[in-house]
């Protein structure tokens, strides 16, 4: 980590005014009420850390895609009570992020408070990167800790422009997230495994290009791998079966190819559960690859041997890095092999002999409903750009905190 800035950086904190750009956009129910907490319960680590140091620490964050306007449902005031239980401290919220009003509240802070601004996508210069709109944000503070890696992809106006403006460094969270992948991807010890799954191959070209060029073995999994199925010569896979994009049948084979040239072993189905319905519980059966039906049933998850054979491939492995699940994991019984795959997975990080990383929105939720998320080396709560990361591009929010 010591080509970013952190807070150490930072120097004495004692009785400065810390701004603190977190990420708790956390999902709502139809009352306001929060789902889920664990965005709030992972920034509270570094507010601690900035309050333990005296700093007065202001909050803020994006809620929703108010695109520019002031909207009920997208306010961040919904969010204090969870807030305030999870930081264990009196959480004040000023109905701006900006202006006189968010001034006056940082005069009026208590030594064990912390202050909480409204969403700052309630303004249109944020989404486009506003300077102006940085420097009102940090006008009334001393320094500025970024902590939203889940938003680092995005060269707002809180993840840039505001960063060079103040003295400025990581939070706790995007230093973990950034060693995380660092350790998994760009520094790994091998044998490498990537699990990648996904509905389209067309959505994930940048990633698997890249992946096989770092990875020893890479697991294409979900609909797209119904496309490097045919590529592979399993034409009993079309597109009334499955999710087959003919159109990418020939970028599926110069793929492949490139994996060849790179010593990356590619491993595909050997066999597919096949169902009537697509819905929970419905009738299906586990085939072979050439006794897939041509009509009348549809792909939802692979078979035991496809799960023996990833799992035998996991324990020749030091590093897996998982984006995406192996079948239609919220039907059960389509969940078999990524819950299978995932309870393994945790099995050998668990014992010390491997290091897994997980991200992306639909594996944290198969993660969680596996019941493994906790038993994984880190489990990463950025979707664009956890995957923007595997793809090998430079994130400009995280770019500009380095030394």
């Amino acid at each position: 980590m010591s080509k970013f800035k952190t807070i150490e950086d930072l120097g004495n904190l004692n009785g400065k005014v810390v701004m603190l750009r977190a990420d708790l956009n956390v999902p709502v129910d139809e009352n306001f009420k929060v789902t889920n907490t664990a965005r709030i319960d992972r920034t509270v680590p570094t507010i601690k850390e900035l309050m333990s140091k005296g700093a007065k620490v202001v909050v803020i964050s994006h809620f929703g895609r108010p695109k520019g306007k002031r909207t009920e449902a997208d306010s961040l005031k919904h969010i204090v009570g969870d807030l305030e239980k999870s930081l264990g401290r009196k959480v004040v919220f000023v109905d701006d992020c900006i202006g006189p009003k968010v001034k006056e509240a940082i005069s009026k802070m208590g030594k064990d408070e912390v202050l909480l601004l409204e969403n700052l996508r309630f303004y249109a210069e944020e989404e486009q990167g506003g300077e102006n709109f940085a420097k009102e944000l940090v006008a009334p503070v001393d320094a500025y800790v970024s902590d939203a890696f889940s938003t680092a992809h995005r060269a707002h106006a809180s993840m840039v422009a505001a960063v060079k403006l103040r003295p400025s460094s990581m939070g706790r969270l995007m230093e973990e997230e950034v060693n995380a992948l660092d350790n998994a991807l760009s520094n790994p010890k091998r044998p490498l495994m990537a699990i990648v799954g996904g509905s389209k191959v067309s959505t994930k070209l940048d990633l698997l290009n890249n992946l096989v060029k770092k990875v020893d073995k890479l697991v294409i999994s979900g609909g797209m791998a119904h496309t490097f199925m045919y590529a592979n010569g399993v034409t009993t896979v079309n597109e009334k079966n499955s999710l087959v994009q003919l159109d990418m049948i020939d970028t599926s084979k110069q793929i492949m190819a490139t994996a060849k040239a790179n010593n990356c072993e590619i491993i595909l189905p050997l066999d597919v559960v096949v169902s009537k319905e697509f819905k929970a519980g419905a009738e299906h059966k586990t085939v072979g690859l050439n006794e897939i039906p041509a009509d009348g049933w549809i792909l939802m998850d692979v078979g035991a041997k496809t799960i023996s054979e990833i799992n035998a491939k996991l324990d020749e492995c030091k590093t897996l890095v998982w984006n995406g699940p192996l079948g239609v994991f919220e039907l059960p019984p389509f969940d078999t092999a990524t819950n299978e795959v995932a309870k393994h997975t945790a099995r050998l990080t668990e014992a010390g002999w491997l290091m897994s990383v997980g991200g992306g929105g639909d594996t944290v939720s198969a993660l969680e409903h596996a019941g493994v998320a906790e038993k994984m080396t880190y489990v990463s709560t950025a979707g664009g750009a956890f995957l923007e990361w595997m793809e090998g591009k430079e994130l400009p929010g995280v770019a500009v905190l380095k030394k």
